[in-house]
């Protein structure tokens, strides 16, 4: 497929990605061929905010997450998902029954 076809993908931003980007969504029309790394540098140089913190977050393509180097399809849906915590390991609610018990 020709590189100077031009494709139309919608990008989602979750919790702080949200937060930083100023919106929930946004459309963009990119190359084809062009992968989840260069969306990555795409969005740090247009939304300043996201530059340093994309790093840390997941990226999926059509709700499958995806190596960087995945080319994105035409219509698709990338998520920004930044990374999470939480939860314990099973010693820590083992204790915390003990103690409450």
């Amino acid at each position: 497929m020709n590189e100077n076809v031009e494709i139309r993908i919608q990008v989602l931003f979750f919790a702080r990605a949200r937060e930083l980007a100023g919106c929930t969504t946004q459309t963009l029309h990119l190359s084809h061929g062009t992968t989840l790394a260069d969306l990555r540098t795409l969005l740090s140089n247009d939304i300043p905010e996201l530059e340093g913190y994309l790093q840390h977050c997941r990226l999926s393509i059509n709700e499958e997450f995806c190596n960087l180097e995945s080319a994105i399809p035409a219509d698709a849906e990338v998520a920004i998902i930044p990374p999470v915590s939480g939860g314990g390991s099973q010693k820590s609610s083992e204790a915390l029954v003990w103690r409450y018990s």
